[in-house]
Protein backbone atom coordinates (compact mmCIF):
# COMPACT_ATOMS: atom_id res chain seq x y z
CA UNK A 1 0.00 0.00 0.00
CA UNK A 2 1.36 3.46 -1.13
CA UNK A 3 1.53 6.14 1.64
CA UNK A 4 2.78 9.76 2.11
CA UNK A 5 6.47 9.89 2.41
CA UNK A 6 7.36 11.83 5.85
CA UNK A 7 8.99 15.24 5.67
CA UNK A 8 12.49 15.68 5.73
CA UNK A 9 13.03 12.29 3.49
CA UNK A 10 14.89 12.58 0.15
CA UNK A 11 12.07 10.81 -1.11
CA UNK A 12 12.22 7.98 -3.29
CA UNK A 13 15.71 6.56 -4.63
CA UNK A 14 17.21 4.19 -7.60
CA UNK A 15 20.26 2.07 -6.33
CA UNK A 16 23.11 2.81 -9.08
CA UNK A 17 25.79 0.26 -10.30
CA UNK A 18 29.37 1.40 -11.14
CA UNK A 19 30.88 -1.10 -13.22
CA UNK A 20 35.12 -1.19 -13.63
CA UNK A 21 37.12 -3.34 -15.67
CA UNK A 22 40.20 -2.21 -14.05
CA UNK A 23 41.42 -5.36 -12.21
CA UNK A 24 41.54 -4.81 -8.69
CA UNK A 25 43.85 -6.46 -5.96
CA UNK A 26 42.96 -7.35 -2.97
CA UNK A 27 45.37 -6.73 0.28
CA UNK A 28 45.95 -10.92 0.27
CA UNK A 29 47.46 -10.08 -3.33
CA UNK A 30 43.94 -11.87 -4.88
CA UNK A 31 42.49 -10.16 -7.82
CA UNK A 32 39.45 -9.50 -9.24
CA UNK A 33 39.21 -8.69 -13.47
CA UNK A 34 36.69 -6.94 -13.01
CA UNK A 35 33.74 -5.72 -10.27
CA UNK A 36 30.68 -3.89 -9.54
CA UNK A 37 29.42 -1.14 -6.80
CA UNK A 38 26.03 -0.72 -6.31
CA UNK A 39 25.70 2.60 -4.65
CA UNK A 40 22.89 5.62 -3.46
CA UNK A 41 23.53 9.11 -3.76
CA UNK A 42 21.11 12.23 -2.25
CA UNK A 43 21.56 15.97 -3.18
CA UNK A 44 23.31 17.26 -6.14
CA UNK A 45 27.04 17.64 -6.38
CA UNK A 46 27.70 21.80 -7.06
CA UNK A 47 30.08 22.67 -9.57
CA UNK A 48 32.78 23.19 -7.42
CA UNK A 49 32.75 19.44 -6.16
CA UNK A 50 33.49 20.61 -2.58
CA UNK A 51 30.07 19.47 -1.01
CA UNK A 52 30.58 15.58 -1.69
CA UNK A 53 30.11 13.10 2.00
CA UNK A 54 30.40 9.71 1.61
CA UNK A 55 28.80 7.46 4.19
CA UNK A 56 30.34 4.43 4.99
CA UNK A 57 28.03 1.08 6.28
CA UNK A 58 28.72 -1.18 9.36
CA UNK A 59 27.85 -5.20 9.34
CA UNK A 60 24.57 -5.43 8.54
CA UNK A 61 24.09 -2.13 6.53
CA UNK A 62 23.93 -1.54 2.51
CA UNK A 63 23.98 1.42 0.14
CA UNK A 64 20.50 2.05 1.28
CA UNK A 65 20.93 4.81 3.92
CA UNK A 66 18.27 7.24 2.99
CA UNK A 67 15.24 6.98 1.69
CA UNK A 68 12.43 4.80 0.23
CA UNK A 69 12.91 2.31 -2.71
CA UNK A 70 9.16 2.80 -3.40
CA UNK A 71 6.04 4.50 -1.66
CA UNK A 72 5.34 0.77 -0.47
CA UNK A 73 8.13 0.34 1.73
CA UNK A 74 7.56 0.26 4.81
CA UNK A 75 11.26 1.38 5.96
CA UNK A 76 13.54 3.66 5.33
CA UNK A 77 17.14 3.33 4.74
CA UNK A 78 19.24 2.50 8.03
CA UNK A 79 20.65 6.30 8.78
CA UNK A 80 17.23 8.12 7.64
CA UNK A 81 17.64 9.03 10.70
CA UNK A 82 20.36 11.57 9.71
CA UNK A 83 20.04 11.85 5.82
CA UNK A 84 17.92 14.28 4.23
CA UNK A 85 16.66 17.99 3.59
CA UNK A 86 17.04 19.65 7.12
CA UNK A 87 18.41 16.54 8.83
CA UNK A 88 21.86 16.81 10.39
CA UNK A 89 23.33 15.80 6.74
CA UNK A 90 21.79 18.04 5.00
CA UNK A 91 21.10 17.31 1.54
CA UNK A 92 20.10 21.03 0.29
CA UNK A 93 23.49 21.71 0.15
CA UNK A 94 25.28 18.24 0.68
CA UNK A 95 26.03 15.73 -1.63
CA UNK A 96 25.72 12.14 -0.25
CA UNK A 97 27.05 9.26 -1.88
CA UNK A 98 26.94 5.93 -0.20
CA UNK A 99 28.28 2.26 -1.74
CA UNK A 100 27.42 -1.44 -0.89
CA UNK A 101 30.99 -2.88 0.28
CA UNK A 102 32.89 -5.53 -2.13
CA UNK A 103 32.21 -8.81 -0.89
CA UNK A 104 28.42 -7.61 1.33
CA UNK A 105 25.41 -8.96 -0.22
CA UNK A 106 23.27 -6.79 -1.44
CA UNK A 107 24.54 -5.90 -5.13
CA UNK A 108 28.13 -4.93 -5.48
CA UNK A 109 30.37 -8.37 -6.52
CA UNK A 110 30.70 -10.66 -3.84
CA UNK A 111 29.73 -14.00 -2.81
CA UNK A 112 26.31 -13.67 -4.05
CA UNK A 113 27.29 -12.51 -7.56
CA UNK A 114 28.25 -14.26 -10.44
CA UNK A 115 31.76 -15.59 -11.03
CA UNK A 116 32.61 -14.38 -14.79
CA UNK A 117 35.13 -17.32 -15.09
CA UNK A 118 32.70 -20.21 -13.86
CA UNK A 119 29.24 -18.61 -14.42
CA UNK A 120 28.40 -19.47 -10.97
CA UNK A 121 28.33 -17.64 -7.85
CA UNK A 122 31.52 -17.06 -6.38
CA UNK A 123 30.30 -18.23 -3.07
CA UNK A 124 33.72 -19.29 -0.91
CA UNK A 125 35.85 -18.50 -3.33
CA UNK A 126 35.64 -14.78 -2.70
CA UNK A 127 38.62 -13.04 -1.98
CA UNK A 128 38.84 -12.25 1.64
CA UNK A 129 38.56 -8.00 1.89
CA UNK A 130 39.80 -5.71 4.59
CA UNK A 131 38.82 -2.06 5.67
CA UNK A 132 42.04 -0.93 3.66
CA UNK A 133 40.40 -2.85 0.29
CA UNK A 134 36.69 -1.21 0.96
CA UNK A 135 38.71 2.58 0.89
CA UNK A 136 40.55 1.96 -2.51
CA UNK A 137 37.38 0.75 -4.00
CA UNK A 138 35.52 3.72 -2.67
CA UNK A 139 38.28 5.97 -3.96
CA UNK A 140 37.54 4.35 -7.17
CA UNK A 141 33.71 5.29 -7.17
CA UNK A 142 34.54 8.83 -5.90
CA UNK A 143 37.00 9.49 -9.32
CA UNK A 144 33.63 7.51 -11.63
CA UNK A 145 31.62 10.07 -10.03
CA UNK A 146 33.80 13.34 -10.45
CA UNK A 147 34.31 13.88 -7.04
CA UNK A 148 38.01 15.35 -6.17
CA UNK A 149 37.64 15.35 -2.21
CA UNK A 150 35.23 14.15 0.37
CA UNK A 151 33.37 17.15 2.64
CA UNK A 152 34.09 14.55 4.99
CA UNK A 153 33.56 10.76 5.81
CA UNK A 154 31.22 9.50 8.20
CA UNK A 155 30.56 5.92 9.95
CA UNK A 156 29.69 4.28 12.22
CA UNK A 157 30.80 1.28 14.36
CA UNK A 158 32.77 -0.78 11.07
CA UNK A 159 31.78 2.02 9.07
CA UNK A 160 33.53 4.36 11.48
CA UNK A 161 36.87 2.05 10.95
CA UNK A 162 36.48 2.92 7.28
CA UNK A 163 35.90 6.55 7.56
CA UNK A 164 39.53 6.78 10.11
CA UNK A 165 41.24 4.48 7.15
CA UNK A 166 40.47 7.24 4.75
CA UNK A 167 41.44 9.74 7.07
CA UNK A 168 45.46 7.82 7.07
CA UNK A 169 45.61 6.24 3.96
CA UNK A 170 44.35 9.21 1.30
CA UNK A 171 44.63 12.38 4.01
CA UNK A 172 44.60 14.95 0.88
CA UNK A 173 41.33 13.69 0.06
CA UNK A 174 39.05 14.18 4.02
CA UNK A 175 38.36 17.38 4.89
CA UNK A 176 36.08 15.80 8.24
CA UNK A 177 36.35 12.60 9.61
CA UNK A 178 33.30 11.57 11.70
CA UNK A 179 33.61 8.07 13.81
CA UNK A 180 30.87 7.26 15.51
CA UNK A 181 30.97 4.15 18.09
CA UNK A 182 34.10 2.79 16.53
CA UNK A 183 38.06 1.31 17.58
CA UNK A 184 41.34 1.66 15.83
CA UNK A 185 41.51 -2.56 16.32
CA UNK A 186 39.21 -5.18 18.15
CA UNK A 187 39.57 -6.68 20.99
CA UNK A 188 40.25 -10.30 21.79
CA UNK A 189 36.96 -10.19 23.86
CA UNK A 190 35.04 -8.71 20.10
CA UNK A 191 37.07 -11.03 17.89
CA UNK A 192 36.36 -13.91 20.21
CA UNK A 193 32.28 -13.08 19.64
CA UNK A 194 32.59 -12.78 16.03
CA UNK A 195 34.57 -16.17 16.19
CA UNK A 196 31.42 -17.88 17.87
CA UNK A 197 29.16 -15.83 14.99
CA UNK A 198 31.69 -17.76 12.70
CA UNK A 199 31.55 -21.13 13.67
CA UNK A 200 27.98 -20.90 14.20
CA UNK A 201 27.59 -20.57 10.17
CA UNK A 202 29.98 -22.76 9.35
CA UNK A 203 28.85 -25.89 11.62
CA UNK A 204 25.24 -25.59 9.44
CA UNK A 205 24.47 -28.75 7.77
CA UNK A 206 23.77 -26.49 4.43
CA UNK A 207 27.01 -24.40 4.82
CA UNK A 208 28.58 -26.65 1.99
CA UNK A 209 32.35 -25.63 2.20
CA UNK A 210 30.26 -21.85 1.22
CA UNK A 211 29.18 -22.86 -2.12
CA UNK A 212 25.56 -23.72 -1.07
CA UNK A 213 23.90 -21.04 -3.31
CA UNK A 214 25.32 -23.61 -6.25
CA UNK A 215 23.94 -26.57 -4.23
CA UNK A 216 20.42 -24.77 -3.50
CA UNK A 217 21.09 -24.24 -0.07
CA UNK A 218 20.87 -21.79 2.45
CA UNK A 219 22.56 -22.43 6.09
CA UNK A 220 20.04 -20.06 8.00
CA UNK A 221 20.06 -21.93 11.31
CA UNK A 222 23.88 -21.04 11.46
CA UNK A 223 23.00 -17.26 10.31
CA UNK A 224 20.03 -16.98 12.52
CA UNK A 225 22.00 -18.47 15.36
CA UNK A 226 24.92 -16.10 14.56
CA UNK A 227 22.93 -13.08 14.08
CA UNK A 228 21.21 -13.60 17.74
CA UNK A 229 24.68 -13.72 19.25
CA UNK A 230 25.61 -10.36 17.71
CA UNK A 231 22.64 -8.74 18.23
CA UNK A 232 22.93 -9.10 22.33
CA UNK A 233 25.92 -7.95 21.82
CA UNK A 234 25.08 -4.26 20.26
CA UNK A 235 22.11 -3.63 22.93
CA UNK A 236 22.98 -2.97 26.87
CA UNK A 237 21.67 -4.65 30.07
CA UNK A 238 19.64 -1.91 30.73
CA UNK A 239 18.11 -1.10 27.64
CA UNK A 240 16.94 -5.06 27.66
CA UNK A 241 15.95 -4.60 30.83
CA UNK A 242 13.53 -1.75 30.14
CA UNK A 243 12.57 -3.08 27.13
CA UNK A 244 12.25 -6.83 27.89
CA UNK A 245 12.29 -7.25 31.54
CA UNK A 246 11.31 -10.96 32.88
CA UNK A 247 7.60 -10.82 30.70
CA UNK A 248 6.83 -13.96 28.87
CA UNK A 249 5.48 -13.85 25.23
CA UNK A 250 4.20 -17.09 25.79
CA UNK A 251 2.79 -19.14 28.63
CA UNK A 252 2.08 -17.48 32.25
CA UNK A 253 3.79 -18.40 35.64
CA UNK A 254 0.46 -19.28 37.14
CA UNK A 255 0.52 -22.84 39.40
CA UNK A 256 0.01 -25.64 37.03
CA UNK A 257 0.52 -24.01 33.80
CA UNK A 258 3.03 -26.47 31.95
CA UNK A 259 2.99 -24.99 28.43
CA UNK A 260 6.22 -23.98 27.10
CA UNK A 261 7.78 -20.75 28.41
CA UNK A 262 8.50 -18.11 25.95
CA UNK A 263 10.45 -14.61 27.86
CA UNK A 264 9.97 -11.45 25.37
CA UNK A 265 13.62 -11.25 25.13
CA UNK A 266 13.63 -15.04 23.61
CA UNK A 267 11.17 -14.30 20.99
CA UNK A 268 12.75 -11.04 20.04
CA UNK A 269 16.01 -12.98 19.01
CA UNK A 270 14.27 -15.82 17.59
CA UNK A 271 12.47 -13.11 15.09
CA UNK A 272 15.42 -10.92 14.88
CA UNK A 273 17.73 -14.61 13.78
CA UNK A 274 14.79 -15.65 11.30
CA UNK A 275 14.49 -12.64 9.59
CA UNK A 276 18.34 -12.02 9.35
CA UNK A 277 18.63 -15.65 8.01
CA UNK A 278 16.63 -15.12 4.43
CA UNK A 279 17.51 -11.98 4.23
CA UNK A 280 22.17 -11.56 4.59
CA UNK A 281 24.17 -13.81 2.85
CA UNK A 282 26.32 -16.41 4.84
CA UNK A 283 29.58 -15.60 3.51
CA UNK A 284 29.42 -12.13 3.63
CA UNK A 285 29.01 -12.21 7.10
CA UNK A 286 32.05 -14.70 7.82
CA UNK A 287 34.33 -12.16 5.56
CA UNK A 288 32.81 -8.81 6.77
CA UNK A 289 33.40 -10.73 10.29
CA UNK A 290 36.80 -11.68 9.47
CA UNK A 291 37.74 -7.92 8.42
CA UNK A 292 36.65 -6.80 10.88
CA UNK A 293 39.57 -9.33 12.82
CA UNK A 294 41.81 -7.99 10.89
CA UNK A 295 41.45 -4.25 11.10
CA UNK A 296 44.42 -2.48 12.90
CA UNK A 297 44.79 1.37 12.01
CA UNK A 298 48.00 1.11 12.93
CA UNK A 299 49.16 -1.67 11.33
CA UNK A 300 51.32 -0.26 8.52
CA UNK A 301 52.89 2.30 11.46
CA UNK A 302 54.80 -0.58 13.84
CA UNK A 303 50.84 -0.48 15.42
CA UNK A 304 51.63 3.13 16.48
CA UNK A 305 48.47 4.68 16.80
CA UNK A 306 50.02 7.94 16.94
CA UNK A 307 52.10 7.76 14.39
CA UNK A 308 49.59 6.36 12.15
CA UNK A 309 47.52 9.22 12.95
CA UNK A 310 50.27 11.96 12.29
CA UNK A 311 49.45 11.79 8.29
CA UNK A 312 46.35 12.51 8.60
CA UNK A 313 44.80 16.71 7.33
CA UNK A 314 41.07 16.66 8.52
CA UNK A 315 39.47 17.47 11.22
CA UNK A 316 37.57 14.91 13.27
CA UNK A 317 34.47 14.04 15.33
CA UNK A 318 34.83 11.12 17.50
CA UNK A 319 31.78 9.67 19.16
CA UNK A 320 31.02 7.41 21.43
CA UNK A 321 27.89 5.78 23.69
CA UNK A 322 27.70 5.55 27.54
CA UNK A 323 26.10 2.10 27.24
CA UNK A 324 27.95 0.50 24.46
CA UNK A 325 29.63 -2.56 25.76
CA UNK A 326 30.82 -3.91 21.56
CA UNK A 327 33.12 -0.77 21.51
CA UNK A 328 32.90 0.80 24.99
CA UNK A 329 34.04 4.84 24.81
CA UNK A 330 37.52 3.70 26.24
CA UNK A 331 38.21 2.86 22.97
CA UNK A 332 37.11 6.37 21.18
CA UNK A 333 38.91 7.88 23.70
CA UNK A 334 42.53 6.02 22.33
CA UNK A 335 41.78 7.78 19.23
CA UNK A 336 40.96 10.62 20.46
CA UNK A 337 44.10 10.60 22.98
CA UNK A 338 46.06 9.72 19.46
CA UNK A 339 44.60 12.48 17.64
CA UNK A 340 45.35 15.09 20.52
CA UNK A 341 48.66 13.40 21.01
CA UNK A 342 49.66 14.06 17.39
CA UNK A 343 48.29 17.53 17.44
CA UNK A 344 45.10 17.39 15.20
CA UNK A 345 41.98 19.03 15.83
CA UNK A 346 39.44 16.59 17.56
CA UNK A 347 36.37 17.33 19.13
CA UNK A 348 35.05 14.63 21.18
CA UNK A 349 31.61 13.49 22.88
CA UNK A 350 30.14 10.31 24.50
CA UNK A 351 26.39 10.67 24.35
CA UNK A 352 24.28 8.94 27.48
CA UNK A 353 21.76 6.41 26.34
CA UNK A 354 20.52 3.23 26.68
CA UNK A 355 20.76 1.84 23.37
CA UNK A 356 24.20 -0.14 23.31
CA UNK A 357 26.10 -0.56 20.37
CA UNK A 358 22.97 0.67 18.64
CA UNK A 359 22.59 4.08 19.56
CA UNK A 360 24.64 5.52 16.53
CA UNK A 361 21.67 4.26 14.77
CA UNK A 362 19.00 5.18 16.94
CA UNK A 363 17.03 8.58 17.67
CA UNK A 364 18.81 10.32 20.35
CA UNK A 365 18.28 14.59 21.22
CA UNK A 366 21.58 14.67 22.25
CA UNK A 367 23.16 13.02 19.80
CA UNK A 368 21.33 14.46 16.91
CA UNK A 369 22.21 17.78 18.44
CA UNK A 370 26.10 17.18 18.18
CA UNK A 371 25.73 15.48 14.63
CA UNK A 372 23.86 18.66 13.13
CA UNK A 373 26.15 21.04 14.77
CA UNK A 374 29.08 19.74 13.61
CA UNK A 375 28.11 19.24 10.27
CA UNK A 376 27.43 22.79 9.66
CA UNK A 377 31.54 23.29 9.32
CA UNK A 378 31.09 20.57 6.67
CA UNK A 379 30.93 21.55 2.97
CA UNK A 380 30.61 24.99 1.44
CA UNK A 381 29.49 27.84 3.97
Amino acid sequence: MAVNLPDGSVGVVTPQVAHFDEPFTFSSGAVLRSHELVYETYGQLNSAGDNAVLICHALSGSHHAAGYHSRDDRRPGWWDLAIGPGKPIDTDRLFVVCSNNLGCCDGSSGPNTINPETSEPWGGAFPQPQVKDWVRSQKRLAEHLNIPRWAAVIGGSLGGMQALQWAVDFPDWVEHCIALAAAPGLTAQNIAFNEIARHAILSDPDWCQGDYLAQGKLPTRGVALARMVGHLTYMSADGMSDRFGRELREGSFAPGDNSEWVFQVESYLRHQGARFSTQFDANTYVLITRALDLFELAADYKSDLVAALSVAEADFLIASFSSDWRFPPQRSIEIRDALLAAGKPVTYANIDTDNGHDGFLLPNPSYEALLSAWMCRVGPS
